[in-house]
């Protein structure tokens, strides 16, 4: 299930209602003409008797008239909130009033559903009600909860992605979060000492854990770096991507993402392209679905704003790295063809049009066969589980090394964490994993601690170093200076080592 909001543009609520149908019907008959319906089954196709669906009757604000009745306030409770309230089924209560007796600020303009007991809606403008339909669903179903928008939608903060006034600009990349709709449950966390924890609610935690590094890292540019959401988990797309963001637009702080393979790997889950379009109407979402007429969803580019001629462009590119192939298990596709070409057009049209070469990164979420090369030098992290790569190799890397992009990074293989060199006269790209920064994905192999991996430029200098913030650790974890002016760091000479 996606974004189904009532959406009623210039429009305000007049009623509210309950549409009842059959659950084996899988296109449900459409309300009363003036009504539309939210299309999300309150019963989260779980209900053995009947399916529900919220619909609501709207009016074009300029079409109202002083004695038409809107809809003011919309709860569900467990009992009536006061006088005038009007009953609807399932613990729905809405509240009228005439139009000259409220202003347009307080008519409700939009209703939608989002499910579980952890869900949020980040939304400017919008509230979630605190208590849930009144369903007969089993225990482990997230039941519906009502969220309300009050007057015209808020439009999206401006966003500049600029270095600071020291030439600085910190990355945090958070991997492999596996959201569900649902707060779902963590069974192989460890404490410091590595001895397993009992079970506990996973998302909550993730939101906890990252949310601790993006306040003591305070990072210019949030990147997401795949397997957000959780195939088989997450019946509902839309309550998982409020989730994984609400921290970021909370703190205001712009992000950018890659789709995992997990993302919308098969139905229920929101295909790419609808899920690419929910997130950009969300505040500090800046990226972008790139072009049609190449594969994949999300293949884009962000260039940093310079402060000045003293500082070194920074471009960072994402790319789609898709999905399991079809019928075949665990093989995975690859980065294709019309992905290169339009990677090396970019990347050789940004350098003509600057003064000088920028210092430019890459973000995936399946590693490149690279990673998995015998004689990778391997550093500031452990290889601890085997390399998921595809099979066939398309030589994206080649094309990163001959445009002189300074590192890539993945996520994918949860427990994986280093940065890496291939053993050639030409140094670089780097290839590093970002590490699995989510409960709600698998940890294990002996024992893991989830943890993000942060990238600082010095646009001054052009140097890259990096780092990762672990669970139980207060200092760095790893730190590595990947490029030094402009040029990479073979960690035979790294300073950090």
């Amino acid at each position: 299930m996606g974004s189904m909001a009532a959406r009623t543009d210039h429009a305000v609520i007049t009623d509210v209602a309950i549409l009842f149908t059959n659950p084996k019907d899988t296109e449900p008959e459409s309300p009363t003409l003036g009504w539309t319906r939210i299309d999300k089954d309150l019963y989260l196709r779980r209900g053995k008797a009947r399916a529900a669906w919220l619909c609501v009757q709207s009016k074009k604000k300029e079409h109202l008239s002083s004695e038409d009745r809107v809809v003011i306030q919309v709860a569900v409770a467990d009992s009536n909130p006061g006088w005038a309230w009007e009953q609807r089924p399932l613990g729905v209560w809405i509240l009228r009033r005439e139009v000259g007796q409220s202003t347009s600020e307080s008519f409700v303009t939009e209703l939608d559903v989002l499910y579980g007991t952890d869900a949020v809606d980040p939304r400017p403008g919008w509230t979630i009600g605190r208590t849930a339909f009144q369903l007969d669903l089993p225990a482990d179903v997230p039941l519906a909860r009502l969220t309300v928008r009050h007057g015209p939608a808020k439009p999206k903060p401006d966003v500049t992605l600029a270095p600071r006034l020291d030439g600085s600009f910190k990355i945090v990349q958070v991997s492999d979060l596996h959201f569900g709709t649902g707060p779902g449950i963590c069974e192989d966390a460890i404490d410091t000492n590595g001895e397993l924890l009992p079970a506990f609610e996973a998302d909550p935690a993730s939101v906890e854990f990252v949310g601790r590094w993006l306040d003591l890292e305070k990072p210019d540019l949030v990147v997401l770096t795949g397997d957000q959401s959780e195939f088989g988990k997450t019946p509902d797309t839309q309550t998982a991507i409020f989730k994984y963001t609400a921290p970021l637009i909370r703190r205001c702080i712009p992000f950018a993402l890659v789709f995992g393979n997990h993302d919308d790997e098969g139905p229920p889950s929101l295909p790419r392209a609808a899920q690419m379009a929910l997130l950009q109407t969300l505040p500090y979402c800046v990226a972008r679905p790139g072009p049609d007429d190449i594969d994949g969803v999300g293949n884009y580019y962000l260039q940093i704003g310079t402060v000045s001629s003293q500082h070194i462009p920074l471009v960072l590119f994402f790319l789609d790295s898709h999905n399991r192939l079809p019928a075949k298990g665990e093989v995975y596709d690859w980065i294709k063809q019309s992905q290169i070409d339009w990677f090396n057009t970019v990347s050789q049209d940004l350098k003509s049009g600057l003064d000088q070469n920028p210092l430019a990164m890459g973000f995936i979420h399946i590693p490149l066969p690279e990673y998995n090369e015998p004689g990778l030098i391997v550093t500031g992290g452990h290889r601890r589980e085997e390399v998921m790569s595809p099979r066939f190799n398309s030589h994206f890397y080649d094309a990163l090394a001959a445009e002189g992009v300074a590192a890539l990074s993945c996520g994918h293989d949860h427990v994986n964490d280093y940065c890496a060199l291939r053993p050639a006269s030409k140094l670089g790209p780097w290839l590093c994993y970002g590490g699995g920064s989510g409960f709600g994905g698998y940890g294990g192999y002996g024992g893991y601690h989830r943890r993000v991996r942060v990238f600082n430029v010095d646009t001054r200098t052009a140097r890259l170093e990096t780092w990762k913030r672990v669970e139980y650790c207060k200092e760095k974890v790893d730190e590595l200076v990947l490029v030094e002016d402009g040029a990479v760091v073979p960690p035979a000479q790294n300073p950090k080592l």
